[in-house]
């Protein structure tokens, strides 16, 4: 496995992947010192990473391979599907996949998504609309949803 750190706007995110695919993206709470060179097997994660934050990027073209359960393995295939911009409920994401009894299941599983971003958990909320749940912490939930979403600029006239 190889390893690269990189600088986002709402923190130092570790790239974790081999030439099978991108394994693991994670933020960290420490500060950790940049990656001088990535390696090629991670390049373009990092790329299409720093395009996402630019603003210049809504979907991702990456080989991904997550470690997880077959059914974890359903629910970020499940996230994967929620548009850029756009939200989903664990209710309505639980029913999706077919058991809306699965809500605690289906939460469970998406706070343990190894792909911070590119597998957009961040997308799901509370049925109220309120924000709730998120590995990276709330504050970074509300900032990526209101990078996706940015106020639409009004005129004076």
């Amino acid at each position: 496995m190889q390893e690269a750190i990189i600088k986002t706007p709402v923190g130092t995110a570790k790239i974790i992947g081999d030439a099978n695919g991108v394994q693991r993206i994670g933020i960290l709470d420490d500060v950790a010192d940049v990656s001088e060179i990535i390696p090629e097997a991670l390049e373009d994660c990092a790329y299409q990473l720093a395009e996402y934050f630019e603003g210049k990027r809504k979907t991702f073209s990456l080989k991904l391979n997550p470690q997880g359960t077959d059914f974890q393995k359903r629910v970020w295939q499940a996230l994967l599907k929620i548009p850029y911009g756009k939200t989903t409920s664990y209710l309505k994401l639980s029913q999706e996949l077919g058991d809306e009894k699965a809500i605690r299941a289906v939460a469970a599983a998406n706070g343990k998504n190894p792909l911070w971003i590119v597998v957009p958990c961040h997308r799901v909320i509370a049925s109220d609309g309120s924000l709730t749940g998120y590995a990276g912490g709330l504050w970074r939930k509300k900032w990526l949803l209101e990078h996706e979403t940015p106020p639409a600029q009004q005129s004076l006239f």
